[in-house]
C-alpha cells in the first residue's frame, strides 16, 4: 500500500504553508475546522507582518483579528494563538517545544496538533488521526478502530518503520483527494484492491 502512494507522491508533506516550526504550529492551530487553503490566504498576510511569538503577542488579540477573520471560529483561535505566544515567551524562550506534553500544554493544541508539529516540523514519527486518515485507516482495514486514539495506536503498529513518517501525509491526502467521505473515487484508487472497502464505486456510474 505505501509503496505505491510513495511511488506517486515520493515527498508528501503538509499543504499548510510555513517556514518554521513556529508558522506551523500557529497555521496548525488555526486550521481546526477550516481548510488548509483558507489558512494559508490569512497567514500569507499575517507572517509578513508577525512570524514569532514575540511579533505575534506585541499585536495582541485586536491586531490580530484582522488577519484571522476569514477563518472559521476566528475569535476563539486568536485567543489561543496569543495565550500560545505568551507561554512560548514565558516558558520555552519563544522557542516551539519538542516535546508532546509541553506541546498539549499550549492553548488550542491538542494530540492532533502536537503530533503534525512533532511529525512535519521535528521529523517524528508520529501519527497525527484527523478526519481523513481516521477514514481511510477504517475503509481500507488498514487500522480499524472507533476512535480517533485507537486508530493512532494501530497505524502506529501496523505501518512499517520505513513509511511511518511520511504516512501521515499520504493517508491525509488520499482521504482528501481520492478516498472522500461521500463519494470516493475508487475507480482512479492506486490502493482499491488492497482495500476491504465494501461499498466501492465503479468507473460506470
Amino acid at each position: 500500500m505505501f509503496e505505491r502512494l510513495r511511488a506517486r507522491n515520493p515527498h508528501p508533506t503538509t499543504e499548510l504553508e510555513y517556514r518554521s516550526p513556529f508558522e506551523l504550529l500557529i497555521a496548525v492551530i488555526l486550521s481546526a475546522q477550516a481548510t488548509d487553503k483558507s489558512v494559508n490566504i490569512a497567514t500569507r498576510k499575517l507572517f509578513p507582518v508577525a512570524n514569532t511569538p514575540q511579533a505575534i503577542h506585541t499585536l495582541g488579540l485586536e491586531g490580530l483579528l484582522p488577519f484571522v477573520r476569514t477563518i472559521g471560529l476566528y475569535n476563539a483561535k486568536a485567543k489561543n494563538v496569543i495565550a500560545t505566544c505568551k507561554i512560548l515567551l514565558e516558558q520555552h524562550g519563544g522557542e516551539v517545544p519538542r516535546d508532546r506534553d509541553a506541546l498539549e500544554a499550549l492553548p488550542g493544541v491538542g494530540r492532533k496538533t502536537a503530533n503534525v508539529v512533532l511529525n512535519t516540523a521535528f521529523g517524528e514519527p508520529t501519527m497525527a488521526v484527523d478526519t481523513h486518515i481516521f477514514r481511510v485507516a477504517n475503509r481500507t482495514g488498514l487500522a480499524t478502530g472507533k476512535t480517533v486514539l485507537a486508530v493512532e495506536k494501530k497505524l502506529l503498529k501496523n505501518v512499517p518503520k520505513e513509511f511511518l513518517h511520511d504516512a501521515h501525509h499520504w493517508l491525509i491526502l488520499h482521504g482528501r483527494y481520492i478516498c472522500k467521505a461521500r463519494t470516493p473515487n475508487c475507480p482512479a484508487c492506486p490502493i482499491a484492491d488492497l482495500c476491504s472497502f465494501k461499498r466501492k464505486t465503479r468507473a460506470d456510474r
